[in-house]
């Protein structure tokens, strides 16, 4: 059976997570932090910066269990997106989704930046929880 593809301009919410065609699409097999962790917007913006002006075409794959489309993206020159976001060390493979597609493309101690998406990977939210409330205290106390 062959998967949808959608194509069109991509509107970047997060540095994996895009929008096209009233479609939010997550990219297959990588995660990028979250726009309030360390790196997040950095990772949003290299993401605008990829898809700028361009028709980007996603090739879905799945839906995950938050009900997102999950699609490989590619520019019109070939590049994965994925790819592309893991290479520039603004995004981890992640291995449980991708069987490890992108891994060999991580630049080194990039899970140490990322430490927060790499702390999701391995089922450890109690780093995240931590995190979070701490930066919560030092908005209520700014």
């Amino acid at each position: 059976m062959e998967k949808p593809v959608i194509r069109g301009r991509a509107y970047v919410v997060d540095g994996d997570t895009v929008v096209i065609r009233k479609t939010q699409i997550r990219l297959f097999g990588v995660d990028a932090p979250e726009m309030n962790h360390p790196y997040g917007k950095k990772a949003k913006w290299a993401l605008v910066k990829l898809c700028k002006g361009q028709e980007v075409k996603a090739e879905v794959t799945d839906v995950d269990a938050h009900g997102r489309t999950v699609a490989k993206c590619f520019l019109p020159d070939g590049r994965d997106l994925s790819a592309e976001m893991v290479k520039l060390g603004l995004a981890i493979d992640w291995p449980k989704f991708s069987d490890g597609a992108y891994r060999s493309l991580e630049v080194p101690d990039v899970r140490k930046k990322l430490w927060l998406a790499d702390a999701r990977q391995k089922g450890r939210m109690h780093i995240w929880d931590k995190y979070d409330a701490k930066q919560k205290e030092r908005r209520e106390n700014a």
